[in-house]
């Protein structure tokens, strides 16, 4: 084990440790600021993004939250394609990864590879073969002892927590059914063509519009409702699901885009049991983000009542009446205090699994066709465009026709 790798893995009580930030949008900064809360001593040294405006807003609101904690000078922030290498090559000891998921895999195999601790926001890739690579690089950080925690912020919440240990010790009975809703208006909308500079590359223009472009964001079912369908997972002590059936499509008009604005999953394991995912993102439509979980002894619901967000009720009567927390700082807190601890965690199989699991449902929706398990894990659907330059023409893939589509 080299020097670097040791004093990553057990950094001294009283060490600083140093963050890297790559992607510093909304949610990149979001993390940073919890990262920055997690430990006593920590720093953030370096900063990466392919766009200097928005890294210069992301420092600014970041100094201004926590002056103290942000020592990022000049020549440690990194602008451009490549900006994840220099930020993982500056001698920061955790990477913050927070870009558009379509890059995942790539910048979470640099970091990994280099030695470093990772919190690695969600979902971990936008395509089969990016989902392989991330678990090949879990594997590998479990093997250097490195942390790696995703950005599935549900499994950090008590309340939750609390309730699928319930369920895991039997207090549903035989799980049967879930039924999960993530129905929200619309994340970040497309742009209209007259907005593009004169100046923009095809690249430029969809990185500035990433969600709205499969490659960048895995539709709105892998990048939003993953987190729904990763309680799913959770529900089921994280095996996956022998196929799925899917319907989806797009009804509101998105200029450019290939996304969908629906979809509604079908899963099926291999004891029988099902599970159901509902996802929208139109506007002025009825809105929740609730699930269902139906045994047979009782039944148990997480945000369906005002009130009374997790509770079980039937055979069994339960509701959480604990502490309260921030899940987001949670996942921050656990990951610095298991690197100062050397036994780091390790969310690697089942952030894979629930990224994979949430891809398949996409893959089923936009083919129209019945999707097993090892279909979705060994598809050759290659995304992600490689290599990659600004400017590359890069033409927009048409919006998928279930039917017509064909499974790769």
């Amino acid at each position: 084990m080299n020097a670097s790798l040791a004093r990553a893995a057990h950094p001294a009580g009283n060490e600083t440790i140093r963050i890297g930030l790559v992607g510093c949008g909304g949610r990149g900064t979001g993390a940073a600021s919890n990262a920055l809360a997690g430990d006593k001593n920590v720093i953030l040294t370096a900063m990466g993004d392919v766009f200097e405006d928005q890294m210069q807003r992301s420092l600014t609101a970041l100094r201004n939250e926590q002056p103290e904690k942000v020592k990022v000078e000049p020549d440690h922030c990194h602008i451009g394609l490549d900006a994840y290498k220099r930020v993982i090559e500056s001698g920061v000891d955790v990477v913050l990864l927070a870009t558009p998921p379509g890059f995942r895999p790539q910048h979470l195999a640099a970091a990994i590879a280099a030695d470093k601790h990772v919190f690695c926001e969600k979902p971990m890739a936008t395509d089969a073969p990016g989902v392989r690579s991330v678990m090949a690089t879990a594997a590998a950080a479990k093997q250097k002892k490195l942390a790696l925690v995703a950005g599935f912020c549900w499994r950090y919440d008590f309340a939750r927590r609390a309730l699928f240990q319930q369920l895991h010790d039997g207090a549903l009975g035989e799980l049967r059914a879930i039924y999960a809703t993530y129905y929200t208006g619309p994340v970040k909308p497309m742009a209209p063509p007259e907005a593009r500079p004169a100046s923009a590359t095809d690249l430029e223009w969809q990185l500035r519009n990433w969600y709205n472009f499969v490659w960048l964001s895995g539709d709105g079912l892998v990048e939003q409702a993953v987190h729904s369908v990763d309680k799913i997972a959770w529900a089921m002590k994280d095996v996956p699901p022998a196929s799925a059936v899917a319907v989806g499509g797009r009804q509101i008009p998105n200029h450019e885009g290939n996304i969908f604005d629906h979809f509604e999953v079908n899963y099926e394991w291999a004891d029988g049991t099902r599970a159901f995912m509902g996802c929208r993102q139109q506007s002025g439509c009825y809105n929740q983000n609730a699930d269902y979980l139906i045994g047979s002894k009782a039944s148990a619901t997480i945000g369906v009542r005002p009130g009374a967000a997790v509770e079980i009720s039937g055979e069994t009567k339960w509701r959480y009446r604990g502490a309260t927390n921030n899940m987001y700082q949670t996942e921050h807190d656990e990951l610095f205090a298991s690197i100062r601890s050397g036994n780091p965690n390790n969310d690697g199989v089942w952030m894979s699994t629930s990224t994979l699991m949430a891809i398949m449902g996409r893959m089923a929706a936009y083919t129209g066709q019945q999707i097993t398990w090892d279909k979705a894990l060994n598809s050759q659907e290659k995304l992600v465009p490689s290599p990659m330059d600004w400017k590359m023409p890069l033409p927009i893939a048409p919006m998928a026709q279930p039917g017509r589509t064909q499974f790769a």
